[in-house]
């Protein structure tokens, strides 16, 4: 049914002639697979091994196929032209087969159905066979005592492998020694009577497992492939070069050797350079290396070999210093001027480069003044010694001299100009420094005159000089001490003198980070808090402060700052938070860089400082005030209880008391004047009245004294108040109400009293007074109810 529809696509008779063609040829190649007269197809061999590296023939019988018929190789068609055809037989060669599994197919070319096929494995043969005569022991002499061969082998199976050395040149294949590792060794006396020196020799490995394979021959003769023992090796340093020798110890000395040497310069930190030199030489017992730098370390190491025979082991190796070469020391004596003394002496300060500490000899330094004109002072008669470094000398020109001496041997001089005091010589001019990667650079103009090249000597504390030397107007001075400051002189050179040195400004090396900040004080309030902070250089080289920055933050809080300029070493911090905790640090900034404070903690206050002293000063006050009034009501409240009780001079009686009162007596005759005293007399009060109101001097006399007869109050009860008392002096009268009224401390308030009553009454006596026309003068009696009536009033 599908053949009917694939013929409608298709014209039927091209169709038809297809599927008829198809049909014949499966049948045919099912009938032929079976084989026509019962032969079958196959390939032959079945599972073959061969060993690697080999060639392999398959077969494949095609009898029962029709036409031709090709191969692959793992799926992969090979070339038909590694195949040969009859009409029986097709034969596939494969050449050098090194794959370790393959399945090969024969292949119908018509249909290309598989006629069958073959799986080929191969295994490996042991490679890259060698063999040695070599020596146990390193210290012994004479032949060699062990022999052994190396050989590798891929492991193709996981069995094991039994591998044996034969001599392959010997009858029957004599057996060397036997091994299942890749290595085999054997006692040369056991086999000395087999390989002899002066013979040619070829051994093989055979490899025994399922399989067995062979390696390739290899071939030697015992001389060749005798490594002989580690050489020693003796190193000597002498003045300028190393002498390396080596002696052999291990096998007669008629044979020509060739040796290696190889040396390695040591670091200071022990380990020894990425470069290691080896120099081979035909001379087995000496040789001598100069290239080597002075006062280094060198380790040196040898091994010799027999010519065209492997290479002995390397010597152990043995370490030597290289003495200073004189070659590699320049002294570059220099030297530093002071200015002339009083005395006119100049001192100079010598200078040169001095062997490294390294080297291990013995050094001494000389130096000397001599007179620059020394022909005309006399020769050397005024040469002299100088103290160690410093030298004096005059106002004249000099040459101070260095001598180095190797153990009192002199190695190497130098000499320096000093000119003299008064000579004119040239010196450059504008010299400009700056600093750039903690190396300085110096420029300056050239003089007029032509130099032959400049000095730069500069030191950072005056004792220890450096110098340098150029044909340029500019050097970059390195290697400095880190931010320290430096003088630097230039000096211009002639051919055989030396010019005037100009000094530059001091430069640092390195301008550093601002001084150490410090907060010196906090004073915080309720929303405010004053900070203030020092800094402190530490090194003359520190950076110039560009400004300060105040960073603080709450402990739960976004960090803030303020910057001020570097002027300011205080602040307000404003908008704080009361009763908070703050932590606060300053920054110092400089274009080089820049310096914190260690962080510093307070905390703000619950009220505002101020409100405290505002109400301190306001209670002040009001406690005063209160202390003032009362001290003031005290002091009118004790005036007030102190006062004195009324005196009866200063009162005018005007009313008696009534009736039911007790009365007093009188004199009717004396003056209306007439003073009625207390018992405490004021004495000039009444002098002043007394004397104001009576003319007769006698009663200034009597006044004041006391009657001897006193009448009782009870005598005088019946004594008629209404009446009034008839004063007989009226003249005296008004002079006397005059003279009271123009007294003004002793107007009272008594002139008006009226009397009260009392209890008891107090009785006084005055001595009589005369008046005119009297013969006798009244007593007059008062009571004190007459005040204590008017005094309430």
């Amino acid at each position: 049914m599908s053949s009917s529809k694939k013929c409608t696509t298709l014209p039927f008779l091209w169709c038809f002639i297809t599927n008829t063609k198809k049909k014949y040829s499966t049948f045919t190649e099912s009938h032929h697979s079976s084989g026509i007269h019962g032969d079958t197809c196959s390939v032959l061999p079945r599972d073959l091994n061969i060993e690697e590296g080999s060639d392999a023939q398959i077969t494949c019988q095609t009898s029962c196929v029709r036409g031709k018929v090709f191969w692959t190789l793992d799926n992969t068609r090979v070339d038909d032209r590694q195949s040969k055809s009859n009409s029986t037989h097709t034969v596939l060669t494969l050449r050098n087969f090194s794959r370790s599994r393959a399945t090969i197919q024969c292949n119908s070319a018509f249909t290309g159905r598989v006629l069958g096929g073959t799986i080929v494995t191969s295994y490996p043969k042991p490679t890259n066979l060698s063999c040695i005569l070599h020596y146990d022991n390193q210290t012994t002499g004479g032949f060699p005592d062990l022999f052994t061969c190396e050989w590798e082998h891929r492991d193709f199976s996981a069995l094991e492998i039994n591998y044996t050395v034969l001599c392959a040149s010997c009858s029957n294949q004599t057996e060397l020694c036997r091994s299942q590792e890749t290595t085999c060794t054997r006692d040369y006396y056991d086999i000395g009577d087999v390989i002899l020196y002066g013979n040619y020799y070829s051994v093989v490995v055979r490899a025994e497992s399922v399989l067995e394979t062979f390696s390739d021959p290899y071939g030697f003769t015992p001389l060749k492939i005798t490594k002989i023992t580690q050489p020693e090796v003796n190193v000597t340093a002498v003045t300028d070069h190393i002498w390396v020798s080596s002696r052999i110890r291990s096998y007669p000395s008629v044979y020509r050797y060739l040796c290696q040497v190889t040396y390695v310069k040591v670091l200071h930190d022990g380990t020894p350079e990425d470069d290691r030199r080896t120099q081979e030489m035909s001379d087995k017992w000496t040789l001598t290396i100069k290239n080597l730098e002075s006062c280094s370390n060198y380790t040196f190491a040898t091994r010799c070999a027999l010519e065209g025979a492997p290479w002995s082991d390397w010597s152990p190796e043995k370490t030597i210093q290289v003495k200073l070469k004189k070659s590699d020391f320049k002294p570059r004596l220099w030297r530093k001027i002071t200015a002339s003394q009083k005395n006119g002496v100049r001192t100079v300060h010598a200078m040169w480069t001095k062997i490294p500490s390294e080297c291990p000899e013995k050094f001494t330094y000389t130096i000397k003044q001599t007179p620059y004109n020394k022909d005309v002072t006399g020769g050397n008669d005024r040469t002299s010694l100088c103290g160690r470094s410093v030298c004096e000398v005059n106002q004249e020109a000099h040459w101070i001299e260095l001598a180095v001496f190797r153990n009192e041997l002199l190695l190497v001089e130098d000499s320096v100009y000093v000119p003299a005091a008064a000579e004119s010589l040239p010196g450059v001019t504008d010299i400009q420094t700056s600093t750039m990667g903690g190396a300085v650079v110096v420029s300056w103009n050239a003089p007029l005159q032509e130099v032959s090249g400049y000095v730069i000597d500069y030191s950072h504390d005056g004792d220890q000089f450096y110098w340098k030397e150029t044909h340029y107007t500019n050097a970059t001075l390195s290697d400095l001490l880190d931010m320290k400051p430096y003088d630097i002189t230039v000096t211009p050179l002639l051919d055989d003198k030396t010019g005037r040195g100009t000094q530059a400004r001091q430069v640092c090396s390195r301008v550093g980070e601002p001084g150490s900040v410090t907060i010196t004080q906090v004073h915080p309030n309720d929303k405010s808090a004053y900070v203030e902070w020092g800094v402190k250089s530490q090194e003359v080289c520190s950076g110039v402060v560009v400004n300060y920055t105040v960073y603080y933050s709450a402990t739960e809080g976004p960090q803030l700052n303020v910057t001020v300029d570097r002027t300011k070493r205080d602040i307000v911090l404003e908008g704080l938070n009361p009763e908070t905790q703050y932590s606060i640090y300053v920054k110092a900034v400089a274009q080089t860089g820049s310096t914190k404070s260690k962080e510093r903690f307070f905390e703000t206050k619950r009220f505002d400082p101020k409100l405290g002293v505002v109400l301190g000063v306001s209670g002040s006050i009001v406690i005063a005030l209160v202390l003032v009034v009362g001290l003031f009501c005290a002091l009118q409240y004790k005036r007030f209880m102190e006062k004195p009780l009324p005196n009866p001079a200063h009162s005018s009686l005007a009313l008696w008391p009534s009736a039911t009162h007790k009365k007093a007596f009188y004199n009717p005759s004396e003056s209306f004047c007439a003073k009625v005293h207390t018992e405490e007399v004021q004495t000039t009060s009444t002098d002043l009245l007394t004397s104001g109101c009576s003319d007769d001097p006698d009663i200034n006399q009597t006044e004041g004294r006391s009657d001897g007869a006193v009448t009782p109050a009870s005598d005088v009860q019946n004594e008629d108040p209404v009446n009034p008392v008839n004063v007989n002096d009226q003249s005296s009268d008004v002079e006397c109400k005059k003279l009271l009224s123009s007294e003004n401390s002793l107007s009272t308030p008594y002139w008006s009293q009226s009397p009260v009553e009392t209890g008891r009454t107090k009785q006084y006596s005055r001595a009589p007074v005369q008046q005119q026309g009297q013969t006798a003068p009244p007593t007059v009696y008062v009571t004190l109810d007459m005040f204590e009536q008017g005094q309430s009033r």
